[in-house]
């Protein structure tokens, strides 16, 4: 055991957990992981504000990788397999009779209902849009025919895929594009989708049409039920853990430890050092103490432009521009704790206390900033402390670190947002009990900018034999929480076999199985 070999892994989220665990299982190398914070789980963690549960982001459980199936399954066993109607009568029902007993049946996964819909010209639409009664009624005669008509142009006449504002009008036609998805998606990154690469689209929603989505719902009543045939953005279920992604998390951290991995928080990597086409070490503060961390194997899941820049004056300097001006998007959530919601449950779904079903609502409206809308309530009833009197509900921005909205104070921020969601008639001021706002910093890795450079990049850090770029910003790629467990996945299973081409980790979300929406 003195000549066993350690991995540094850089960042607790669900890449680098998963490298660690994936090491321990298949390896004898040591995995000693580095995270910046005080937190487990990344993006993927959950907050907890007195008593309520936060999910940043929205995580859905579901993937077309068995491999990551499996493994979510091992750290956290599903809850039976009834229909979802079921689990609403038997679990959540039996949840608000004393609250969650922490010592009965807590580690387990709920199977949830996904219900994702579109709020535009304050009424509720399909995501992804189908084309039922309803639908069209919300639309209007004059804004369907001009979407028949559009999509029929779109269907004759393709554009040039290059960038994301012709990738979608190819799939839906310009009328429903400028209805559905322009917006939101100048909203999500600060910029027209004319000026970002078609490879977002072609990554998060590849498979997906109007064609495909009408097709999906014609065939529905004779499926199968085989869910690897069926696009992510159309499955009707996922997957939860009952506290948040953030609780299958902190159980994988803690397996980690009792099989002889390490994990040292609070300590932001901030230097690399390199002896010819290797990593030797990484160093870090914490507590103002400097620690050198020297290890055989180096997994990075920090965002790109940082581990370019710590590896200092050792980079050529066009990989160093390039790297510098990665663009990303920041995030903030405004948490709303509120007597009840103004906007009405129509469908004929159950819920607990009959609120909207929905896990989340896109904001199409133009005449405000916010982008999405969760109710944590419907993601599970164990992420809100009282959920038979309270709705739970996260308000989603999308910024720039130090602009203008990020800067604004708490008070100031959750304001603005409270006057927002009470102007397109989601809640009334009066029923708001509490509020809380989080942010995150480099949540979303950006398509524009020097990223069509980002080739230049990724070469150099390829030629780093025991370097290993896995994760949604150790790729600067907008990866799914299942495609970054995937890179990792891979990873590990190059430093097994000896493996020199790093492909098959930059090769995860690249396949037409993969697909999502956000």
């Amino acid at each position: 055991m003195q000549n066993r070999k350690n991995a540094i892994i850089i960042g607790a989220g669900p890449a680098g957990l998963t490298a660690a665990y994936e090491l321990l299982k298949k390896t004898d190398i040591k995995p000693i992981i580095i995270e910046e914070s005080d937190a487990i789980g990344g993006i993927s963690k959950t907050v907890c504000y007195k008593g309520n549960r936060m999910d940043i982001g929205g995580h859905r459980f579901f993937s077309k990788d068995e491999r990551v199936t499996e493994l979510w399954q091992q750290l956290m066993p599903t809850q039976g397999k009834p229909a979802y109607d079921d689990i609403i009568l038997k679990n959540e029902k039996e949840y608000n009779k004393g609250g969650p007993d922490p010592e009965k049946d807590d580690v387990t996964m709920l199977i949830r209902r996904r219900v994702s819909r579109i709020y535009f010209l304050r009424k509720f639409f399909d995501y992804p849009i189908t084309l039922k009664f309803e639908t069209l009624k919300n639309m209007g005669f004059l804004r369907t025919v001009q979407a028949g008509f559009g999509y029929l142009y779109s269907c004759v006449f393709k554009k040039k895929e290059d960038n994301l504002k012709n990738f979608y009008i190819n799939r839906f036609g310009a009328p429903l594009y400028r209805m559905f998805f322009e917006d939101y998606t100048e909203k999500l990154w600060g910029v027209n989708p004319e000026k970002i690469g078609a490879d977002w689209g072609a990554q998060r929603v590849k498979g997906l049409s109007l064609r495909k989505a009408v097709w999906q719902m014609l065939k529905k009543p004779f499926a199968k039920g085989n869910s690897k045939h069926i696009e992510t953005s159309l499955i009707e279920q996922y997957l939860y853990p009952k506290r948040g992604p953030g609780q299958l998390w902190e159980i994988t951290a803690e397996k980690i430890v009792e099989m002889g991995g390490e994990i040292v928080m609070n300590t932001k990597v901030d230097r690399v050092t390199l002896n010819g086409e290797k990593i030797n070490s990484v160093e870090g503060v914490c507590n103002g103490k400097r620690t050198e961390f020297c290890g055989d194997y180096f997994f990075s899941s920090m965002p790109v432009k940082d581990l370019i820049s710590a590896m200092g004056d050792s980079v050529p300097e066009n990989v160093s521009r390039v790297a510098s001006a990665l663009p990303y998007r920041d995030f903030m959530t405004v948490g709303i704790l509120a007597k009840k919601l103004k906007i009405q449950n129509k469908t004929k779904m159950k819920t607990l206390g009959n609120i909207v079903p929905d896990c989340w609502i896109y904001i199409q409206e133009r005449d405000v900033k916010i982008g999405r809308l969760q109710i944590f309530n419907n993601w599970s009833p164990y992420m809100v402390k009282d959920p038979d009197n309270t709705v739970w509900i996260g308000l989603e921005y999308f910024c720039n670190e130090n602009d203008e909205m990020w800067n604004m104070t708490d008070e100031q921020f959750t304001e603005l947002a409270l006057d927002e969601i009470t102007k397109i008639g989601i809640i009334d001021r009066e029923d708001v009990i509490d509020s809380v706002r989080i942010k995150v910093k480099k949540a979303y890795p950006a398509y524009f900018g020097t990223y069509n450079e980002f080739g230049s990049v990724r070469s150099y850090l390829d030629k780093i034999e025991n370097l290993f770029c896995i994760g949604r910003n150790g790729q600067h790629r907008y990866n799914n929480m299942d495609h970054s467990m995937a890179t990792a996945m891979e990873a590990v299973k190059l430093v097994k076999n000896k493996c020199k081409s790093k492909e098959p980790v930059w090769n995860v979300n690249t396949d037409k199985e993969y697909h999502e929406e956000k």
